[in-house]
Formats: C-alpha cells, structure tokens, sequence
C-alpha cells in the first residue's frame, strides 16, 4: 500500500487539471470550500499539511462539472492520503523535505541515480551513513544519529523486493569511491558492501570515472529519478519525478520538459560509464590500492 504522500500528489494534480479545464478560477475554488488560497495551492501540488477532506473533492469536483463516477475515484484517494508510512514513527528526526521523498521512494517501481561525491543512500553501510551525518550536522545528538541510521536500514529493505516490484540503477561517480569518508576502514568496508550489493537482481551499479569524457554527467550533478506504477486509473497514474537534495533544502522536478532532459541525462551516461562488470573490477581495483 503507498504512503499519503504519493496519492495525495495524485489528487492535487488531478483537481489542478480538472478546474483548469473547466476554466475555473483559484479564487472561485477557493470560496466553494472556503479555504485560502495558500492552502487551495497545497492541495494543487500535493504539499503535506492540508487536511484533505471528501466534501472538498465532492464540492470541488462538481463545480468542476465532473462526472460523479470520477469524483467517487477521487475520493478514494482521499482515503488513501490518510495511509502513514513506516517513517512517520521518525517523524522527529525526519526533515520535511525528505519526508516527501521517503513516501515517493517507497511507492517507486524504478530508480535511477547519478551520484557524483557520495555513496548512493540506499547503498551506505551503518559506519559510512553515520560518517556522513556527523559531518553535515556535527552538533546532532548521538541518539539522534542512530535514529536517522534505522531510517537508512529501512529504506534499504526495499533492495530485498523481487525485482519486478523495485529496481534501481545506481551510477556512481569515481570520487564517490575514493573520498575517505569516515577513514580508508570504513571506506574499504563502504566499497566491499558495493560489491555485494550489487549482485541483488534489484541492483545495477556502474561505475563513473574521472578518465572518461563526461561533462553531462558534471553539468547534470547528483540526482535521483524515481519511476511509479502505473494507476488502475490510468489518468490518476503518478508521473515520473527528479530528486535533487541541496544542503539546506530539495527540489522536486515533474515538468514534462524537465523529466524528458533527465532522461536524455540517463541515457547519455548509460552509454559512457562502464558497464557492471568492469565496474567490479574497478572498484576491486581501488580496493586493492588502499589494502
């Protein structure tokens, strides 16, 4: 079952179109639930916060002239909003941000990845993760620290799923494998994980060198595009989204136009980084350099 998250981006999406088309203004929807107008824009973008309520999708839907059959299917994912994931029990030590992209990387049927610096998240070993979050929040409390590293545990259980529920196809920048993150025993025990993990049937790694000729991937940067299944409805179907994480905040990218140049993105490095197998060798390689 998907979280909130993800349905509620579904109906948002949904309502914007259907009062578009109906040539309705965001004021007109606006006193039909009397609601503000920052709020009638939560729930066009599929922003948490706003309680979602079924009077408003049946208000809304029939100001918008739409059939009862497809307001009733609306409805339905007014329930589903309601779902809470796994996470929300780390509600405290989950940032807002991210708390939107737990519930889409959860409901996703595909991923794809380009990181250039840093070890893919769904890839991090306890002692690299950890590493990682000491040095952007030096300040954060122990406990704190073990808690964000259950989050990354349980992210990672979705590598287990069979393969034609979720897979993901990692592209990991040279100097991802190098920086000593943690130190040489923490990244010697990150690579070896690598090596592993990548023998999941739900996991492709490929390796990203410095040598090779590629400035996309370099004009692109870190980012993650996330794939969904599609809906028994087809027009509720959620599209495919971008992910970028900043140090203070997330973009999330859903634009046709965008969505179709990350794409291009994927498969430009797909033909230029080396493929599975001598990826192995090339981490086996550094590996072996830092024995």
């Amino acid at each position: 079952m998907a979280s909130g998250s993800v349905p509620r981006r579904m109906l948002g999406r949904r309502l914007k179109q259907l009062r578009e088309k109906a040539g309705v203004s965001q004021a007109a929807a606006c006193r039909a639930i009397e609601i503000a107008p920052q709020t009638l824009w939560r729930i066009e973008t599929g922003q948490p916060g706003p309680k979602l309520k079924d009077i408003y999708v049946e208000t809304l839907g029939r100001l918008y002239a739409v059939s009862e059959t497809e307001i009733a299917e609306l409805v339905k994912l007014v329930a589903e909003t309601k779902n809470s994931g796994w996470w929300y029990a780390y509600s405290d030590v989950v940032p807002p941000d991210f708390d939107v992209y737990l519930g889409m990387e959860e409901s996703a049927r595909t991923m794809t990845s380009l990181q250039l610096t840093l070890v893919p998240g769904l890839l991090q070993t306890t002692n690299y993760r950890r590493a990682v979050i000491w040095a952007g929040f030096p300040g954060m409390s122990t406990a704190e620290v073990e808690r964000r590293i259950q989050i990354q545990a349980n992210r990672q259980g979705r590598l287990m799923e069979p393969p034609e529920q979720f897979t993901v196809t990692m592209f990991v920048g040279e100097a991802a494998l190098r920086y000593p993150v943690g130190g040489q025993s923490v990244m010697q025990e990150q690579r070896f994980h690598l090596l592993e993990v990548a023998r999941l049937p739900t996991v492709t790694v490929r390796v990203v060198p410095m040598t090779i000729e590629m400035p996309v991937a370099l004009v692109a940067g870190s980012f993650v595009l996330l794939d969904f299944p599609p809906h028994a409805t087809e027009r509720l179907s959620e599209p495919p989204v971008v992910y970028i994480e900043g140090y203070t905040g997330a973009l999330y990218l859903d634009k046709p136009g965008e969505i179709d140049r990350y794409n291009q993105t994927c498969r430009a490095i797909h033909t230029m980084a080396l493929n599975e197998e001598k990826s192995r060798e090339f981490i086996l390689d550094i590996t072996k350099e830092n024995q």
